[in-house]
Formats: structure tokens, sequence, C-alpha cells
């Protein structure tokens, strides 16, 4: 058994401080994995409900920056808990589409929540990784799988900000 909560270097993270056994350490991943998840059907949801309120040419440049890489970055995120659950013998569990929020939002504001929530997705990821829950516990496909969704995350509310500045020309 051994404590976790803190890098090996002593950085602090936002992950319990217990002692821990294997089976209590992957469902923690799982979890932490879980909650990035619907973080990101959070962002889809949102850019779902953006995507109505843009004109075309708008709407086109929105999907290709921001909702196709959110919604393969969600899909990665899916069938990597579902890998993991399969691989270690843990129950699975079924995702759900998340509510977009208030139409009075308007697409600006879609699109924020939707970066504030992919934010958030990443930060969950950033301090899994961190925590070395993934080496310890984990295996090298989900390590890869948190790679990969972290990379299609980065960048992409400069990308917003980017589009956002192109609204209403």
């Amino acid at each position: 058994m051994e404590a976790h909560g803190a890098s090996r270097l002593g950085a602090p993270s936002n992950l319990a401080v217990v002692p821990y056994t294997t089976a209590d350490a992957r469902q923690q991943l799982l979890d932490t994995l879980a909650q990035a998840a619907e973080r990101l059907a959070a962002a889809l949801a949102a850019l779902s409900e953006a995507y109505e309120r843009l004109d075309e040419s708008n709407a086109d440049a929105m999907e290709a920056a921001l909702f196709r890489p959110v919604q393969t970055a969600y899909g990665r995120a899916q069938r990597a808990h579902t890998g993991f659950s399969e691989r270690h013998g843990i129950a699975l569990r079924s995702f759900s589409p998340a509510a977009p929020g208030a139409p009075s939002l308007g697409a600006r504001g879609f699109i924020d929540s939707a970066v504030g929530s992919i934010g958030e997705a990443d930060a969950l990821l950033s301090t899994l990784q961190d925590s070395m829950l993934p080496v310890e516990v984990g295996d090298a496909a989900l390590r890869a799988d948190l790679e990969q969704i972290r990379s299609l995350l980065g960048g992409l509310g400069a990308r917003a900000r980017e589009l956002e500045r192109t609204l209403g020309r």
C-alpha cells in the first residue's frame, strides 16, 4: 500500500490522500476519467447549441476548429474508460449526453461555456497524469489514451477566441 495525493516530488494534487488498494486506485482513476468525459459531453452540448445559432460559414468554422476535436476527445475518453474497465474486470459505465444550458446564452455564451468545460476536463486529466496513478495501477494503453485526449484539447481555447473575434462581422 502507498499513499497518494502528491506527486513523487511532493507537489500537491487534488486527488485524495489515503492509503489505497490497487482496486481502489483503479476505481479512482476511472472516476476521474469519467468526470473528464462528462465535462467533454457538456462542451459538446454547448458547441451544438452554438452551431445552431451561427451562420453557415461560422458554424462550419466552429465545427472544424472546436466541435470535431472535442467530439474525438470525448469518444477517446469513453473508449479509454471502457477499455480500462474491461481489462481490469471493473463494471462498465454508460455515458449520457449533457444538457446544453440556457438558450439565452447565445453563440458566444455557448462557446465560452464549452471552453470552460474543456478547461475543466483538461485540468482533471492533467492532475490524473501528474498523480502517477496511470503508471502505478494503469497500463500503457490508458496512458497513451490520456496523452492523446490532452493533445486533442490543447489549443482549443485559443481557437475559440479566434473564432469569436470573427463572429458578427
